[in-house]
């Protein structure tokens, strides 16, 4: 696939869901690519389904714009592992009923949780990760030997992971996270359990910031936590996990010139490879993340949970412009 055909596809990634009308800073998940960009699906050297295959749901409302099968599937398939990710529409009226059911399948060893059951499954499961704890959502569930239910968020993985991949260390160290929605909150719930010094919380929705900001002192006592204020000054990592920078013309989500030359400052916002944010971070001399990094570290966490050994985001990149 050429990649200005793969970029087309990342930016359609980065439309808000339905979630996001809660903060406006919901990126949908990783694993709704619009159909059209990713044509037919290649056959499977194995086309079979068989009675030993470790299925996989991907659980969510409407279903048409899933493609995770056509991400993890042919993961599998390169790596000769008898397992497969199905789409699974449910409607929340049914979600409870339907969510006790598929568990109760012998082959099943997890699910991906996509909108509108992030928040919903977080009741219907025996454990919730720290992690998800924070976030007040979940997006994927791993049902273990014993039967019992974990819930996980990968939703914040996916940024951490690119960093400490691009050298950033974290100890002793303080962030700042502008947006405590839906992405921000996974974002530094992750960072908060690196041995962050302290994490500055910016919302112009002051009640995200509290309860993200309680959620975090609970789990992580040490960590200091500043709120109020977006003023990148002092700080060792900047995150943008705001919409801004999606339209033309909008504004900077911090003050640029207040930002630190070194830090490291990433963008969630998907539209373009270097966002003006992360262009002008750049000049500055920042080291930057760009928000496919965030999405293609994403995945491996999701098949480390799953119990299907590990993959580099490189990997993962030539698997999505492999021919369909």
């Amino acid at each position: 696939m050429a990649p200005d055909i793969l970029q087309d596809r990342l930016r359609k990634l980065a439309q808000w869901d339905e979630y996001g009308a809660e903060h406006g800073d919901q990126l949908c998940s990783w694993t709704d690519v619009p159909v059209t960009e990713l044509g037919a699906p290649r056959e499977r050297a194995n086309p079979m389904i068989s009675g030993t295959t470790t299925l996989i749901a991907h659980l969510g409302y409407p279903t048409h714009t899933f493609k995770s099968s056509l991400i993890c599937n042919p993961w599998f398939e390169t790596h000769a592992i008898d397992a497969v990710v199905v789409p699974m529409g449910i409607k929340p009226e049914d979600y409870p009923d339907f969510f006790r059911s598929v568990f109760t399948l012998t082959n099943i060893r997890g699910a991906l949780v996509t909108m509108p059951h992030k928040v919903v499954t977080m009741n219907l499961v025996d454990e919730v990760s720290p992690t998800a704890q924070i976030a007040g959502a979940t997006n994927a569930v791993l049902r273990r030997d014993d039967g019992s239910l974990l819930a996980e968020q990968f939703d914040g993985a996916g940024f951490v992971r690119g960093a400490l991949r691009k050298g950033f260390d974290p100890h002793g160290k303080r962030a700042l996270v502008v947006g405590n929605g839906g992405v921000g909150s996974p974002i530094a719930a992750s960072l908060a359990g690196l041995g962050l010094a302290g994490i500055g919380l910016f919302d112009p929705d002051t009640g995200a910031s509290d309860t993200l900001a309680q959620r975090i002192s609970a789990h992580y006592p040490d960590v200091q936590i500043a709120m109020g204020s977006k003023d990148p000054e002092g700080y060792d990592l900047i995150v943008n996990a705001t919409p801004l920078g999606m339209r033309d013309g909008d504004p900077m989500p911090v003050d640029i010139d207040r930002i630190t030359p070194g830090s490291y400052v990433g963008d969630v916002v998907l539209k373009a490879e270097m966002t003006p944010f992360l262009q002008a971070a750049k000049q500055k001399g920042c080291t930057v993340q760009v928000g496919s990094d965030m999405l293609f570290e994403m995945i491996p966490a999701y098949l480390e949970f799953f119990g299907f050994g590990t993959a580099t985001a490189e990997e993962l990149r030539t698997t999505a412009q492999a021919p369909l």
